[in-house]
């Protein structure tokens, strides 16, 4: 099973749900628009393909040069143990340089998975959560 990885390779809004339903990444997947504007609106997308499937993708959000706020991680269920994930993150890490920190908030189920691939625990951030 080869992993292909690419920058450029955009899935579907279709391919997303699927993927996050499968991984079980709390987003709006039953809002089709919704997961197409969050692809549309960020500005780097990493993705892992076994031929046509997707099977991860790491969506971020960046200004290049200081932050680079890592919105979803999402690795299929059939390829968890692989390193599928962490190499997604490595791939995000070399695209914006070593000037700009990496970010995210974490799904309980991944808090940790995060120290294993390099995160440091912070204990200093603030939120205003959605209200939809």
């Amino acid at each position: 099973m080869e992993i292909a990885y690419s920058f450029d390779r955009i899935p579907t809004a279709q391919q997303i749900i699927e993927l996050y339903n499968a991984a079980g990444l709390p987003r709006p997947t039953h809002d089709e628009k919704r997961i197409q504007q969050m692809y549309e609106n960020s500005n780097l997308v990493v993705t892992a393909w076994v031929g046509e499937q997707l099977v991860g993708v790491s969506r971020c959000i960046t200004d290049w040069v200081w932050s680079c706020y890592l919105a979803d991680l999402a690795v299929s269920p059939d390829h968890k143990t692989t390193g599928i994930g962490k190499r997604l993150i490595e791939l995000t890490k070399e695209k914006v340089g070593e000037q700009t920190m990496i970010l995210l908030l974490s799904v309980p189920t991944a808090m940790e998975y995060y120290p294993k691939v390099g995160f440091s625990k912070e204990n200093r951030s603030f939120i205003i959560h959605r209200e939809k």
